[in-house]
Order: structure tokens, then C-alpha cells, then sequence
């Protein structure tokens, strides 16, 4: 990537700035909004704080990373290498919290009686961790032995014993390991089983919602179709995911089968950015298609940001005001559609 025009490399630094301030805002806010708004702290905003904890990590430290490394300095082989880690720890961080989402999403059309017996608050929480817990170790693999040193050292690409490399993703991490261990074992089939997921959630809120109605307190077809707008929505996330960082995984595979196939250098670049700039849209999503988080946005924006609407403050939680408070706001995802 260093040998790029300075121009394209200017542009290219210019929009991981843009992106790595556009992830960190919005993705605390996302936090901050599950954090002040009670409505939102259900299993499934557990999965998307997780994410959102990944993706601000790519904005804070990912990114002022990447762009060190594009501008070819010189480091010690084990520290680049695990710059490189870092990154594969989130984006599989990542891809399992999308996981957990669809699974969740779910359980809750296959079961919606027993849901919450069965998905409780502690499981979700174990969950989390445990997500995030292969994700270190999925990540963290080149650092125990599969990766580029001894490829370096047997084509005299290192003549010192101080292990000083120019620091590039390709220059330290195997394709070996990312094709056929990352893409094709811990990427590509999580990928593969959400859209399954999806598909089978799909076609369980359609059938249930052209069931006929029959004489009852409740009216299922209510529940199922705020079901189908939040699928929607969360189905959304996993697509733009998807469209985000596979032409990186498939240059890794054009690396990795055709190593005399060129590569443009702005082609990288689009990948990378492409990678980078997922972190950033998923609050545009929330805001945009749930509307718990539009509100709570909001909120956010004139209370914190402009110091207006302080009588609409969120309340303190235990008080009178925040028990009445949290009635109010159920009582309104009951009368809007919930997305």
C-alpha cells in the first residue's frame, strides 16, 4: 500500500479520520442510549452494545493504527503483528455479536411464550462473553506461530536478528491463515447461517401473520409484525456487514490463489475502507429504522448536546418520576410500531 500515489494516499487518510470520529460518536451514543432508555435494555440490545463496543474500538484504535501502518513504518515483527491480531479480534467480535442477535431474533418468533424463561438476563450476559472470548482466540492465533516469520526469514526478506519489517497486514499475517482458517472457517459459515436464520425467521413471521385472527385478547398478528420490522432492520445490519468486508476476504483469496495477479493499490484501499466504514453505519441504521433509538437520540441531542428539553430528562433509576417515566415509554412502544 505504500508505494501508492501520495494523492490517493492523502485521500485515503483524509476518510479513515472521517470515518474513525463518525464510529466513536456513534457508537457511543448507541451505548448511551441503551444505557439512559430502560425500554432498550433487553437481550438483544445486549448483543448490539457488544457491537457497538467493537466498533467503537475500531474507530479509537483500529483505524489511527491502520493509518500508522500506511505510511510504512518500520516495527518489530511481533508489534505489527499484533496490531494486525487486534483487528481480526474485533471484526470476529463482530460477526458472532450478529450471530447472537439472529439467534436471539429467533428464539423469540420459535418460542415467544417461554422466551424469556429461556433467554434470560444472565444467559445473554454469558453469551456476550463467550462471544467474545473466541473472538480472542480466533484473533489472537497468528500470534501463537501461524504467520509470516519463517517466510520472511527463509527468502531473506529479514537479514537482521532484530525482526525490524515494514509494517503491512500482508508483510506478517499468513494467507494461509486468512482464507482458509479466518474467511473460510470463521467468517464465511456464520455468514452463511444468518441468512439461514433469517430466511427461517422470515417465513415464520409470515406465516403466523397470515393466520386468520380469531376472538382473543391479544391479536398475535401485533407481536409478529413488530417482530418482521425489527428482523428487517437487524437483517439490514447483517447485509451491510456482508457487503462491507467480503471484497477484502476476497482479495486475501486473489493473494492467496493468484499471487501474479495484480492487485490495484486503490482497490486495497476501497476494501480497507470499506471494512472501517461498516463501523460507522450501524447507528444510521438504528436511527433510521428503530425507533426506540431515533427518540432516545434525540433526547440525547437536546438534553446533552443543545441543553434544551429538561423537563423530557430521563429520570434517575429507582426514583417516583422514573417508574412513571418507564410506564410512559412502554406504553408507547405499545402505540408506535417499535421500529
Amino acid at each position: 500500500m505504500t508505494s501508492g500515489l501520495p494523492q490517493s494516499k492523502a485521500l485515503y487518510i483524509g476518510m479513515e479520520v472521517v470515518i474513525a470520529m463518525s464510529s466513536v460518536i456513534g457508537n457511543v451514543m448507541v451505548v448511551w442510549a441503551v444505557r439512559i432508555n430502560r425500554s432498550l435494555r433487553d437481550t438483544t440490545f445486549c448483543f448490539i452494545v457488544s457491537l457497538a463496543l467493537a466498533d467503537i474500538a475500531v474507530g479509537a484504535l483500529v483505524i489511527p493504527l491502520a493509518i500508522t501502518i500506511s505510511i510504512g513504518l518500520q516495527t518489530h515483527f511481533y508489534s505489527c503483528l499484533l496490531v494486525a491480531c487486534t483487528v481480526l479480534v474485533l471484526t470476529q467480535s463482530s460477526i458472532l455479536a450478529l450471530l447472537a442477535i439472529a439467534i436471539d431474533r429467533y428464539l423469540r418468533v420459535k418460542i415467544p411464550m417461554s422466551y424469556k424463561r429461556v433467554v434470560t438476563p444472565r444467559r445473554a450476559g454469558t453469551a456476550v462473553l463467550l462471544c467474545w472470548l473466541v473472538s480472542i482466540i480466533v484473533g489472537l492465533t497468528p500470534m501463537l506461530g501461524w504467520n509470516n516469520l519463517k517466510h520472511l526469514r527463509d527468502n531473506g526478506s529479514m537479514i537482521t536478528d532484530d525482526l525490524l519489517v515494514t509494517c503491512e497486514f500482508e508483510t506478517v499475517i499468513s494467507m494461509d491463515y486468512m482464507v482458509y482458517f479466518n474467511f473460510f472457517g470463521c467468517v464465511l459459515p456464520p455468514l452463511l447461517l444468518m441468512l439461514a436464520i433469517y430466511v427461517e425467521i422470515f417465513y415464520m413471521i409470515h406465516k403466523q401473520l397470515n393466520k386468520k385472527v380469531t376472538a382473543s385478547h391479544t391479536d398475535p398478528r401485533r407481536y409478529f409484525g413488530k417482530e418482521l420490522k425489527l428482523a428487517k432492520s437487524l437483517a439490514l445490519v447483517l447485509f451491510l456487514f456482508a457487503i462491507s468486508w467480503l471484497p477484502l476476504h476476497i482479495l486475501n483469496c486473489i493473494t492467496l490463489f493468484c499471487p501474479a495477479c495484480d492487485k490495484p493499490v486503490f482497490l486495497i484501499y476501497i476494501a480497507i475502507i470499506l471494512t472501517h466504514g461498516n463501523s460507522a453505519v450501524n447507528p444510521i441504521v438504528y436511527a433510521f429504522r428503530i425507533k426506540k433509538f431515533r427518540t432516545t437520540f434525540r433526547k440525547i441531542w437536546k438534553q446533552y448536546m443543545l441543553c434544551q428539553d429538561t423537563v423530557g430528562q430521563f429520570p434517575q433509576r429507582g426514583s417516583q418520576r422514573g417508574h412513571s417515566h418507564e410506564r410512559r415509554l412502554r406504553q408507547n412502544d405499545d402505540d408506535d410500531d417499535d421500529v
